[in-house]
């Protein structure tokens, strides 16, 4: 297993390391259009009506299809995260330095809130929805949910698009990682929202104006995507693996 590596600044602005940062702007403004916008659009259509079964597979088809391809466009610049949950995941277990991981952070959350901004001025005003709570489902019980999932997820990103023996799987690895996140937006959304991911809830909770129980979506993924990274990189990774530089 990699060991954990603060890194150096001369390494995290270097021409690739900003080039990394852009794309992971880029990839998670598309990501969180789309599936931010799958949402909005759903309620446009529904006037207004609750999200229903058939709203439920609908949005969760398009957040996986959009995280398939986001993935894919930025795999060979940034490593495609896509998701503050999988750089701390990727970072816990040593295959990105905190130091970039703080700045792929940054990329992905302004790049949520851009898309969060466009979707705003593009739909005509109309409300961006934000992640929250189902009726009867406490805080615990939602930051149970996202650790789960986000588990999921990230423990996916590892045994697929990272580990050195995943040999003919890591081509099929944003499907895979698209896959997992569909799924678990079906298995979580009626409770959670099924998010996994904190840019996800943080773009539209700052244009909303609406913070009402967001660090759930913070705590859950944070330790959910913490405790794949040390897993699977304790169990299945050996010490003698070199450190890979992107996920895909």
């Amino acid at each position: 297993m990699a060991g954990i590596a603060f890194g150096r600044f001369d390494d995290s602005l270097s021409a690739a390391s900003i080039k990394a940062y852009i794309a992971e702007f880029i990839s998670t403004l598309l990501f969180v259009f789309a599936g931010v916008g799958s949402a909005i659009a759903y309620g446009k259509l529904t006037s207004g009506a609750a999200l229903d079964p058939a709203g439920l597979v609908a949005v969760a088809i398009t957040h996986g299809f959009a995280l398939f391809v986001t993935v894919s466009t930025a795999a060979n610049i940034s490593g495609g995260h896509v998701n503050p949950a999988v750089t701390f995941g990727l970072a816990l277990g040593g295959q990105i330095t905190i130091l970039t991981g703080i700045f792929y952070w940054v990329a992905q959350l302004v790049g949520a809130i851009v898309a969060s901004l466009l979707l705003q001025v593009s739909t005509g005003g109309l409300a961006i929805p934000t992640h929250s709570l189902a009726s009867g489902i406490g805080p615990l019980e939602g930051v149970v949910l996202e650790i789960v999932i986000t588990f999921g997820l990230v423990y996916t990103v590892y045994a697929t698009a990272v580990d050195p023996r995943k040999g003919s799987v890591g081509t099929i690895a944003p499907i895979a990682i698209g896959f997992i996140v569909g799924a678990n937006i079906l298995a979580a959304g009626p409770f959670s929202g099924g998010s996994m991911n904190p840019a996800r809830s943080f773009g539209p909770a700052v244009v909303s104006g609406d913070f009402a129980g967001h660090w759930v979506y913070w705590v859950g993924p944070l330790v959910g995507g913490g405790l794949a990274g040390l897993v699977y990189s304790f169990l299945n990774l050996s010490s003698d693996h070199e450190v890979l530089t992107s996920t895909v």
